[in-house]
């Protein structure tokens, strides 16, 4: 199959490399891509927004399969509009990737189905929303309703931190029509576990699970980012937990979408907090995560097309989903600064060393000028390594962080640290 992937990140660029993987795969495209995805598809420069663009490409070239990668794209229907134009594609509708792109949508479905969530309000009004929170028990957890790159959620310990959380939202639009609507939410404690699950409407299959480090500084201090690391599996994601999930989450997720009139195809990202009082769903998106999928993707043992394929046709029941009985551990790193102010254009070097042995690594922000790779980006690698436990994967890939060298180089030395000392 010739195969096109939209999108431009590291969680596009691990989906590429296990697409190269496919003994289905031909021709892989990708728009539009990044300085890694190019070692492994041809990139193409045009956004992954402008759908028009994409479907004309993608007929030039006779593509037979797409993979939607990224969230903006999906929320705003490119899926639909593949589909409009012929093409199988993989990745939910528009009507469906509401479950990411709204969160007050995905706190009322929880709500309406008995799905076990935090508790919430939802408001449209910044003075509504600071009178109710005098009121409230901190600390709190603000959320603006729509997609802001992993980054419009606000944990606020004290009333004066939340009052400038609303104002940071919904007056000065930090994070644009996004924080039109917030949803004020109570604050969970416990481990977080992010499992990414295969879709076709009516089956769902959950991936090996991974847990994600959100803050940009070690001890998990400083501000959320779209993620500083990963690894998997989440030794707190036990067998009995993993099954309350399929019978309390996963199924009733699928039911519910079914339910609305908005069946879920693709991949459904499951945001869980095993709190004392139980699994709690702290959101979905509507996608790989970034960077789950550098973590993931690497242990799956099934073809990725074969699944994608199922996926599509409604066949994922007869599918065998399969990974490693391994760990990977995946060190993100950023230009320093990086969620707020940060350079780019930093001449990269790469030694050798990925690509074999369980080494990978995954381009996020970074682009070629005058044939050279420099970053683009807060975000610039992934850094993966696989081992027979957390532990020597953990080591390998710090180890191999040592490979990357750009001149504002930033990374956490915690990742995955707390998972193995438990």
């Amino acid at each position: 199959m010739n195969v096109l992937i939209v999108g431009s990140g590291g969680r596009e660029h691990a989906i590429a490399c296990k697409v190269a993987e496919s003994k289905k795969s031909d021709k892989i495209y990708a728009a539009p891509g990044n300085a890694g995805i190019a070692e492994v598809a041809e990139c193409v420069n045009i956004p992954a927004m402008d759908f028009p663009r994409l479907i004309d490409f993608a007929k030039e070239k006779d593509v037979d399969f797409v993979i939607v990668g990224a969230d903006d794209p999906l929320v705003a229907g490119a899926v639909d509009e593949f589909e409009k134009a012929g093409f199988r594609v993989f990745g939910p509708r528009a009507e469906a990737a509401m479950i990411e792109g709204s969160k007050a949508f995905s706190k009322n479905l929880m709500k309406k189905y008995n799905i076990p969530t935090a508790d919430y309000e939802v408001f449209t009004s910044a003075d509504k929303a600071l009178e109710y929170l005098k009121k409230v028990k901190y600390p709190i957890v603000l959320k603006a309703d729509g997609l802001a790159l992993g980054k419009g959620v606000l944990i606020c310990d004290t009333e004066g931190e939340a009052f400038a959380g609303i104002r940071t939202i919904m007056q000065d639009k930090k994070f644009g029509n996004a924080g039109d609507t917030i949803v004020i939410e109570e604050f969970m404690t416990g481990p977080e576990v992010s499992v990414l699950c295969f879709c076709d409407g009516d089956t769902i299959k959950p991936m090996t699970s991974a847990m994600d480090h959100k803050r940009a500084k070690d001890g998990d201090k400083g501000l959320n980012t779209g993620g500083m690391g990963n690894i998997s599996p989440s030794p707190f994601y036990t067998k009995e937990i993993e099954e309350f999930c399929m019978e309390n989450i996963y199924k009733p997720t699928m039911e519910a979408m079914k339910g609305e009139g908005r069946p879920f195809k693709g991949v459904l990202f499951v945001g869980l907090m095993l709190t004392p009082e139980g699994v709690k769903v702290l959101e979905y998106n509507a996608r790989f995560g970034d960077p789950e999928a550098q973590v993931v993707l690497p242990r799956m043992k099934s073809d990725i097309l074969e699944v994608m394929e199922a996926c599509v046709d409604g066949r994922l029941d007869e599918v065998e989903l399969e990974f490693e009985d391994n760990a990977a551990v995946c060190v993100v790193l950023a230009s320093d600064g990086y969620p707020l102010v940060y350079d780019k254009g930093k001449e990269v070097t790469i030694k050798e060393g990925f690509g074999k042995d369980g080494f990978y690594l995954y381009h996020a922000g970074t682009k070629f000028v005058d044939g050279k790779i420099v970053t683009a980006g807060g975000r610039v690698f992934g850094v993966t390594a696989t081992g027979k436990d957390l532990k020597e994967a953990r080591d390998r890939a710090y180890k191999a962080t040592e490979l990357v060298e750009f001149e504002n180089k930033y990374m956490r030395t915690d990742i995955g640290k707390k998972a193995i000392e438990g």
